[in-house]
């Protein structure tokens, strides 16, 4: 009875640590969320507390079993990672269940203390750390930038006569070849490159999605310069949802 009731307590202070950093992975909207790292948490503390059950008095050797959590967390993390042509998201959520699992091991052998130390170290490179990289300038995160341009829609020689017709493709033709030269000139003065995600013609209006990947300085001024460019009517950028 006295075991159960330690392993109790174990159990439910894993699950509470890995809630706390479960939430504020929820609060970024990450894929490991509260239930993931809460999971992760108290499956690491039992596994911690059946190596030594397991083992019994039989054997020094009692962290066996334990052992092979950091193997399994791995394999769990490397699942969060992904890579792509221009970056390689989710390190971050990779590298915060595998302390998660060490939390949860560090419950599973009663130092609560501990635990709660690491969570709150946790809960400290993650928000103000994280904050604190963003202030000073330097860092690197993704943007999606959408730039629009009335380019004008081209006719039907039927109704306006081949003459029109073409005439109003060149005009359009030659808009886009403006709207397109801008970005481009625009990206190579920061030494950026063009990777397109989206492009589409809405009723004579050019629309053209791509990432950028820089500083905070360096986007400041390519939606500077490409607001000021008279190829674009409009320019709007969002914050990558998928990024760290």
């Amino acid at each position: 009875m006295l075991l159960s009731q330690s392993s109790t307590t174990r159990l439910l202070m894993a699950c509470a640590m890995g809630g706390i950093v479960g939430i504020e992975r929820e609060w970024r909207h990450k894929d490991s969320g509260l239930r993931t790292n809460m999971l992760i948490s108290m499956g690491s503390a039992l596994f911690t507390i059946m190596s030594v059950v397991i083992a019994g008095d039989q054997t020094t050797n009692r962290g066996q079993i334990a052992a092979n959590i950091v193997q399994g967390i791995g394999f769990l993390g490397a699942g969060l990672i992904l890579h792509t042509k221009s970056k390689t998201i989710g390190l971050t959520s990779a590298a915060t269940v595998f302390v998660v699992a060490a939390i949860g091991m560090t419950c599973g052998a009663g130092l609560y203390i501990e635990a709660a130390i690491a969570t709150a170290l946790v809960l400290l490179a993650l928000q103000v750390v994280g904050a604190f990289e963003g202030r000073l300038g330097w860092k690197r995160y993704a943007m999606i930038y959408e730039v629009r341009a009335n380019v004008g829609a081209t006719l039907d020689k039927d109704a306006v006569g081949a003459d029109k017709a073409e005439s109003t493709a060149q005009d359009v033709n030659n808009a886009l070849q403006r709207m397109q030269k801008a970005i481009l000139a625009v990206l190579d003065s920061v030494h950026q490159r063009l990777s397109v995600l989206e492009r589409d013609n809405i009723g004579g209006l050019e629309r053209v999605s791509f990432t950028v990947t820089t500083t905070k300085s360096v986007h400041q001024r390519l939606l500077q310069q490409l607001r000021a460019s008279d190829a674009t009517d409009e320019v709007v950028a969002f914050f990558d949802t998928e990024e760290e």
